[in-house]
């Protein structure tokens, strides 16, 4: 039943994409901004140490109620199905990345380089204003190979080990990672819970996704960019997830890229050519093979299972 749960959420998800009004992650990141602002001290002096146990408290009372609420509702008989599907509907993103990569793709075709830059820049966090046609294809292509993994494969793992709750903390602890794991001085303490919270859930699911995008790309090459190249990335997960995903494609990607103002030196990635509009089709293709590879390998196992 859980893969025909996970089949219907995707078929949603598919569909409708995200929901315009009433998305519960609008509401939950009210919250988080509310629970920051009484937990993030910033007068007075805060040891590092007193930061992180109230960042750890705050990630608790933000994620905690709501993954109980999910374990609780997914076990009264009339709900459970009800509660299982949106719950891994809201979690994914799948057909919001494929949207906003192909504006970019969209853009850059129609030679519109400044709607590139605009519609990339709701996808990453770098500067874009001053980027030619190869440095947006490249953010593109980045953004939708690591949230391959943060909006789509870690959603799905979660949900298929554990059900709605699962679903329901991975999404939570993913959004508060975006709103508080930076390391700015406001949040390199307090962020810190919510970072390491975000890299534990998604240890497991990065890597069946850098093996989702070696098995339905370019094989080999995804493999020996994983082993040569991952573990030079800052990120422990996005390295093995972005390393893949770019030799799967046959792509250079990485490098250097301005951050708030400031030039950061990035390892490279892949190898191949840089990218260009085709290379963000070709990514976003890669992860919607991905998807149906998981459907099936859900289907496949629960067949087992209950043979």
């Amino acid at each position: 039943m859980t893969a025909l749960l996970t089949i219907i959420a995707v078929c949603l998800d598919a569909l409708l994409g995200e929901p315009r009004r009433w998305h519960p992650l609008v509401g939950f990141g009210r919250l988080a901004q509310a629970i920051e602002r009484r937990f993030n001290l910033t007068a007075g002096h805060q040891t590092p140490l007193t930061l992180r146990v109230r960042g750890i408290t705050a990630v608790v009372i933000a994620v905690a109620p709501w993954v109980l609420l999910a374990a609780v509702a997914s076990r009264i008989p009339t709900l459970r199905y009800l509660v299982s599907v949106a719950s891994l509907y809201f979690a994914l993103g799948h057909q919001s990345l494929r949207q906003h990569a192909l504006r970019v793709y969209h853009a850059l075709t129609q030679g519109n380089v400044d709607q590139a830059r605009s519609s990339v820049g709701l996808m990453v966090s770098r500067d874009t204003g001053n980027m030619d046609t190869q440095a947006v294809a490249t953010a593109a292509v980045e953004s939708v190979l690591e949230n391959g993994n943060d909006a789509v494969f870690g959603a799905l793992f979660w949900f298929l080990l554990a059900g709605a709750p699962g679903a329901v903390l991975y999404r939570l602890a993913n959004t508060l990672d975006a709103m508080w794991g930076y390391r700015t001085p406001r949040f390199l303490y307090f962020g810190w819970a919510a970072a390491r919270f975000d890299d534990l859930l998604n240890y497991v699911p990065a890597r069946l996704t850098a093996l989702t995008y070696a098995v339905v790309g370019s094989t080999r090459a995804a493999w020996r960019c994983w082993r040569l190249q991952a573990g030079a990335w800052e990120s422990p997960n996005a390295g093995p997830v972005m390393a893949s995903g770019a030799g799967a494609l046959g792509l250079a990607l990485g490098g250097g890229a301005y951050y708030h103002g400031q030039w950061e030196e990035r390892p490279p990635l892949g190898m191949g050519t840089p990218p260009d509009a085709d290379a963000i089709s070709a990514a976003v293709r890669l992860v919607r093979l991905g998807v149906v590879l998981w459907l099936v390998a859900a289907v496949g196992i629960e067949v087992v299972e209950h043979a």
